[in-house]
């Protein structure tokens, strides 16, 4: 089934601790290993989100969850919500 009929979600993640301007290991490799997947990060100030089909949506937020305990990650905030009727072209793994 095509990406577009699945539908699109938007995936926010927060990952502590926190220290203003830089970003840690524990922050970093969980940016990697969503890219790894494909995704697109907007790493912001107060936390990251990326857009993903519906269909990744477990396997990028357990790779950013596993990145981000196994480097040093106290706690991270993770929120998803569907996008409906936003359509978005497949990501390819590098």
């Amino acid at each position: 089934m095509p990406d577009t009929m699945l539908g699109v979600l938007i995936v926010e993640f927060t990952i502590e601790p926190f220290v203003e301007g830089h970003p840690g290991p524990h922050v970093l490799s969980a940016i990697a290993a969503a890219e790894t997947l494909g995704a697109i990060v907007e790493f912001g100030p107060f936390g990251s989100s990326i857009r993903i089909p519906a269909a990744s949506v477990g396997e990028v937020s357990g790779a950013v969850l596993d990145a981000a305990f196994a480097n040093g990650a106290t706690h991270v905030t993770l929120h998803a919500a569907h996008l409906h009727d936003t359509p978005v072209e497949p990501q390819g793994r590098s």
